[in-house]
């Protein structure tokens, strides 16, 4: 099997590269879900005018509606050419899979999934786990084989 124009890049092996990620990825995750709830608000107009023409039955997208919303901006930003969302960028930080290859729109909602999976079955204190792991990865990240770097030692 070939790969058509996608270049391998291999994460850093340097301790440096994930030196506080764990802390940056907290105030990402807080940055990013304000801008999914201020996006929330148009798409929820959206789906009000949507449930009109229906006639009703647009109207049961609101229950799904922020997950929807959440899944297409991380599946098109971490997913995309900068391989982070614009939280992760605030905070200087990148998503990077282990096998180098760049992260699709499919993984990127992958890896949204698991996490939200993780932290409802096993609570938060799931994120502890970066705490003891090589390159503070979490969960979610050791199941789907990414990891997160700074994007200045990346």
């Amino acid at each position: 099997m070939t790969m058509h124009n996608e270049e391998l890049r291999l994460p850093s092996n340097d301790w440096r590269a994930y030196q506080g990620v764990l802390s940056r990825r907290v105030f990402a995750f807080l940055l990013d879900y304000a801008i999914i709830a201020l996006l929330w608000i148009p798409a929820a107009v959206v789906v009000f005018f949507l449930g009109i023409l229906t006639l009703g039955l647009g109207f049961m997208l609101y229950p799904a509606l922020f997950a929807i919303v959440a899944m297409l901006y991380f599946g098109m930003t971490v997913g995309g050419r900068e391989q982070a969302s614009p939280g992760m960028r605030m905070m200087g930080l990148a998503i990077a899979r282990t096998d180098g290859r760049p992260m699709d729109f499919l993984t990127a909602i992958v890896h949204l999934v698991i996490f939200w999976i993780a932290n409802a079955l096993l609570t938060p204190l799931v994120l502890l786990i970066g705490l003891f792991t090589d390159r503070s990865r979490l969960l979610h990240d050791l199941l789907i084989g990414t990891v997160t770097v700074r994007r200045d030692m990346y």
